[in-house]
């Protein structure tokens, strides 16, 4: 069964899209006299960009509570390994634009953010 679980909780609902960067960290990268690029890859992190559709006031709310920790847990669908990974994240900036009103209460849609691993 795959899921995104975020803190320990599983995100409901689900986001509408999930994007998996994987992403090479360097200490250091040069190029020599010969165009030759010499790097010291140190490690290989995620950046996980996560967009959800139309939110409810609370599930808005309880979605963003979720990553507003420092540093947090993540389980996730690995594209790498087709399986399900675990990682320490941190959250970049958090857009939530207002989609609509109904009865006077707003809609919340297109709440994104990226999730970074430490």
């Amino acid at each position: 069964m795959y899921y995104l679980k975020i803190s320990g909780t599983v995100v409901n609902p689900a986001p509408q899209t999930m994007q998996v960067a994987i992403q090479d960290i360097d200490a250091k990268a040069t190029r020599d006299a010969q165009g030759l690029l010499h790097r010291d890859r140190v490690a290989t992190k995620r950046k996980i960009n996560l967009t959800f559709g139309a939110l409810t006031v609370p599930e808005c709310s309880t979605i963003l509570r979720l990553v507003e920790a420092e540093f947090f847990s993540v389980e996730y669908l690995d594209p790498n390994t087709g399986g399900m990974k675990t990682g320490r994240f941190y959250v970049g900036d958090r857009t939530a634009p207002i989609y609509t009103f109904v009865d006077s209460l707003p809609v919340w849609k297109n709440l994104s953010f990226d999730l970074i691993e430490q």
